[in-house]
């Protein structure tokens, strides 16, 4: 009996981060990771000492 033989794809699997960084600069995802962006700078704004600007005197 002829043992089977595999099917190996001509180029190597990407790893985890070179695949996350494609994804992330991947100009179809451009208006999520920019929101997600100003959502963080927000939250960070927000939670150190500037934030208390906002608050009225």
């Amino acid at each position: 009996m002829v043992p089977r033989q595999r099917v190996v794809s001509g180029r190597p699997e990407k790893g985890f981060l070179s695949a996350t960084y494609e994804e992330v600069t991947n100009p179809e995802n451009a208006t999520l990771v920019r929101s997600v962006l100003v959502f963080g700078a927000g939250v960070a704004f927000l939670y150190s000492s500037l934030g208390e600007l906002l608050l009225p005197p």
